[in-house]
């Protein structure tokens, strides 16, 4: 749409005249978006912003760092934080709706994705997570293969993403597939922040003409914030909105257009250079000091901006955003309609698979682990080497089984940045609506329990046999049991670690200093009548999910045992009044030496802890439904009567 050097800006049809009849035209007017800090004040980050984005066009979001291009992109897509509050008017089609599902895409400035998988693979579990139920298998992989010839990724298909140690897809590759999963549903918006972030102008060039020329085909809305352009890149965008902290400097199209509007204020565009790097370098504050220093020669950032802005609202580009903006909500055109997605059981079976293969490709999710595993399991092994059912062994199986119960099962922790790539991808799915959080927490539990019961079968016979345990197999099916259910318990704890603190540094210790506790509290170290009543007696003891793993262990190990008593002395390990008793049955060690409360039975333990298992995954499924914070986009909006039009001088 760029016109010719001078000549006015002809305003888009509209909605009823579109060529295109499922077209979308997005309106916004006197947007303003503020954010609160602690301390109660607040920050203007955009302020008073209009502009639209027609069906079949390219609007570029330019402007230095922390001018608001994110925020711009986010606000229009309803996509903002909680703590921000925004007014002004927002119109889709003229009608003043939510964007839905399935109504647009937004691909992320990071690439977050499943560094295992194929691109093939990638496409096709998200084709089956986002398509609906009434499309079958075959034409969800057709319309899968269609998205990814439509990105140029025929080449790439069988190469996975990649990731530590495994060399994948380049960068422009991966931003295309990013795009790629996003237009799986034919969407009619699609938004890009920093499409271009991490790529050199060549692959920029080439990703930002593949996207394009396929959207200007399929006559969807695209809206890109982006930085800093290079001269081939600039010259693809039909419109530009140029921002300097908040505040529109520049509306309208991007070509000659723009560069007359700067000339006509004294800020021509010098031959050969990039017109984006000059209206960026006018506007920039950044480097403010340097000016004043005199290390640069030209006039103040403020000066300049106060004199574009001030061009701006007397021009008439000004007065005809205002003019499409109002004839756009006169002639209405067609409402948006939410898509649908998979049912729940198909998403949640989806991601199952997913994150079984996931699990299986990545070494450093299980199988490392399985590894050290093995190494402890000899450890222990060896080290307790057959103790046999007499009065030393009493302590030896203590010790064996508290560390089975606490310090094999904290090794869990070591599965904490694999954690934390899960909820990059999921945070990113969640966001653009590709399936729930409920669907996700099934999945990840389903998908990880035949793992950890390999581990708690194997290297837990090696630990359990080795040092001549109870041969019976139902005992050892218990401790298997045990074991399970603990290691269980600790992904759980980490995941909800995951997903509240914010770095990967912070989450270690955090879940490592919460199981430290647990262990400190669970009644060995010091017997649960010597503990402190405050904090370690009430609560920790009894919510410490240690104390119900080793107390299960014990009574599996002692109950129904008569051991010899052969102390020598009053000062053995039980109370004198049993050095002349023959035998010590095992209920009697369990009381008087470990205070294991055996009012009821070994399985009430492990009951105990499958609760805390499911109890620990609805929590972590509440923290991640709660940390949602998408505001709908017509409820995040104050309508406020839009301002007169300035007039031209």
């Amino acid at each position: 749409m760029n016109t010719k050097t001078g000549d006015a800006m002809e305003p888009p049809p509209p909605p009823s005249k579109l060529c295109r009849d499922d077209g979308v035209y997005l309106t916004w007017e006197d947007l303003c978006v503020t954010v609160s800090n602690r301390e109660g004040s607040t920050k203007n980050i955009l302020e008073d912003v209009s502009g639209y984005a027609c069906p079949g066009q390219v609007l570029a979001i330019m402007g230095p760092s922390g001018c608001g291009k994110s925020t711009l992109l986010d606000a229009l897509a309803g996509r903002l934080d909680m703590n921000t509050k925004q007014s002004g008017k927002l119109f889709v089609n003229g009608y003043k709706q939510a964007l839905t599902y399935g109504t647009l895409a937004y691909v992320t400035q990071d690439d977050a994705l499943v560094t295992t998988l194929t691109l093939q693979e990638t496409v096709y579990y998200s084709s089956e997570l986002q398509l609906p139920a009434s499309m079958s298998k075959s034409e969800k992989r057709k319309r899968a293969d269609d998205c990814i010839k439509e990105m140029g990724l025929q080449e790439a298909i069988n190469t996975r993403i990649g990731g530590w140690g495994i060399k994948g897809l380049s960068g422009g590759e991966r931003r295309r597939l990013s795009i790629c999963i996003e237009i799986l549903t034919h969407p009619k918006l699609l938004f890009l922040d920093e499409p271009t972030s991490g790529l050199d102008s060549a692959a920029s060039f080439y990703v930002m003409s593949r996207i394009v020329g396929n959207e200007r085909r399929n006559g969807r809305t695209i809206i890109a914030s982006i930085h800093q352009p290079s001269s081939q890149v600039f010259r693809l965008f039909d419109n530009l909105c140029l921002l300097s902290a908040g505040r529109t400097v520049y509306f309208g199209p991007a070509g000659d257009q723009a560069n007359e509007f700067f000339a006509t204020n004294g800020y021509p565009c010098p031959l050969l250079q990039n017109p984006a790097d000059h209206f960026l370098e006018l506007i920039n504050k950044d480097f403010d000091e340097d000016i004043e220093q005199g290390l640069v020669e030209r006039r103040s950032t403020e000066e300049n901006v106060n004199i574009l802005l001030e061009s701006y609202k007397s021009s008439e580009n000004y007065k005809l955003v205002r003019g499409i903006i109002s004839t756009v909500c006169e002639q209405k055109g067609e409402k948006l309609e939410r898509k649908k997605h998979a049912s729940l059981f198909t998403q949640c079976e989806v991601l199952t698979r997913r994150s079984f293969v996931n699990m299986y490709r990545d070494l450093g999710y299980y199988w490392l682990r399985f590894l050290v595993y093995l190494i402890l399991a000899f450890g222990l092994g060896t080290i307790f080497f057959d103790l046999g059912y007499n009065y030393n062994s009493i302590q030896a199986k203590g010790w064996l089984l508290m560390f089975v119960s606490s310090f094999l099962t904290f090794m869990t922790i070591g599965g904490f940045p694999s954690f934390v790539e899960d909820m990059k991808v999921f945070k990113r799915e969640r966001l653009n609506g590709h399936y729930g959080a409920t669907s996700f927490v099934v999945a990840n539990t389903l998908s990880s329990m035949p793992y950890l019961l390999l581990v708690s079968l194997i290297p837990g016979a090696i630990t359990y046999y080795l040092p001549g345990l109870k041969r019976d197999y139902h005992n050892f099916i218990y401790f298997a049991m045990i074991l399970f259910s603990c290691m269980m318990l600790v992904e759980s704890l980490m995941m909800i670690v995951a997903s509240i603190v914010p770095t990967f540094l912070m989450g270690i210790i955090t879940g490592a200093g919460v199981q430290g506790l647990m262990i400190l509290g669970a009644g060995f170290f010091r017997l649960p009548s010597d503990l402190p009543k405050p904090f370690w007696r009430y609560p920790l003891y009894y919510i410490s999910f240690t104390k119900y793993a080793y107390q299960g262990l014990f009574k599996n190990e002692f109950e129904g045992l008569e051991i010899p008593n052969k102390q020598e002395t009053s000062s053995g390990l039980l109370s004198s009044s049993l050095s002349s008793s023959p035998t010590i049955s095992g209920t009697i060690i369990l009381k008087d030496m470990w205070q294991v409360e055996t009012s009821y039975s070994k399985w009430v333990n492990l009951a105990i802890l499958l609760g805390m298992v499911v109890l620990y995954r609805l929590l972590f499924l509440i923290i991640i439904k709660g940390s949602e914070k998408l505001k709908p986009a017509i409820k995040a909006f104050v309508m406020r009567p839009p301002k007169q039009v300035i007039s031209s001088s």
